[in-house]
């Protein structure tokens, strides 16, 4: 993965860390066609998608619907010297055919609906899928046949539902690796609320960090 002290980070967008490491590994084992038609939702710093182009001479588009987060990526990939074109869109408002997709989404459950501020970067609904349940519909309309969606979430915000969810869009899909995590500050700090939600049992204080792949069949 592009080295996580080298990029640059407006205030207010995503930092890289375990999530980001985490489907950064799967990507690198992961084989692509020559020419690869690559996806990144949810840019942030651009991370994976410099990665991806850093992989091969792949057609590597990143999009976030966040005016500093697009300025971060298109800074990144410049000074990288990486042909990655950075987009303001949301995949909501997305179409194309794509080899690969590349998900880090927001999928921390939060008590507010409205995200503020940095909270923008991970907040995600009272049940952390907000981000998740649309893109597990519209997954299939982003990618060629035989195209593949890799996509990273907690198990807090419930990895069945989005097993579900991309199987009922018509793709095969299966978690490919997890890795467990002590709660960092966010999550931290909501450990009442998910206790009270049901989200967590009383007292973990970790979670499991999943990668999920589907593939358009």
């Amino acid at each position: 993965m592009a080295t996580t002290t080298r990029l640059a980070r407006l205030p207010g967008v995503y930092q890289p860390q375990a999530d980001t490491r985490l489907l950064a590994s799967v990507l690198h084992r992961t084989r692509l066609p020559a020419g690869a038609r690559i996806l990144d939702v949810c840019t942030g710093t651009g991370a994976l998608a410099l990665t991806a182009a850093r992989l091969g001479d792949h057609d590597v588009t990143a999009i976030d619907v966040s005016r500093r987060a697009v300025l971060s990526a298109r800074l990144n990939a410049f000074r990288l010297g990486l042909p990655v074109a950075v987009r303001r869109r949301s995949f909501v408002d997305f179409t194309g055919a794509f080899d690969l997709v590349l998900a880090n989404p927001p999928y921390v459950p939060a008590a507010t609906a409205a995200p503020a501020g940095r909270a923008r970067c991970w907040d995600a609904g009272a049940d952390g899928r907000a981000l998740l349940d649309p893109l597990c519909a519209l997954a299939p309309r982003l990618l060629r046949p035989s195209g593949t969606l890799l996509l990273v979430q907690s198990d807090v915000s419930g990895v069945p539902a989005t097993l579900e969810l991309l199987r009922s869009a018509g793709l095969s899909a299966e978690e490919v690796t997890r890795h467990r995590n002590p709660f960092g500050p966010v999550m931290h700090a909501r450990a009442a609320f998910l206790e009270r939600t049901g989200l967590i049992r009383t007292g973990r204080r970790h979670e499991d960090l999943v990668v999920i792949r589907a593939e358009r069949v």
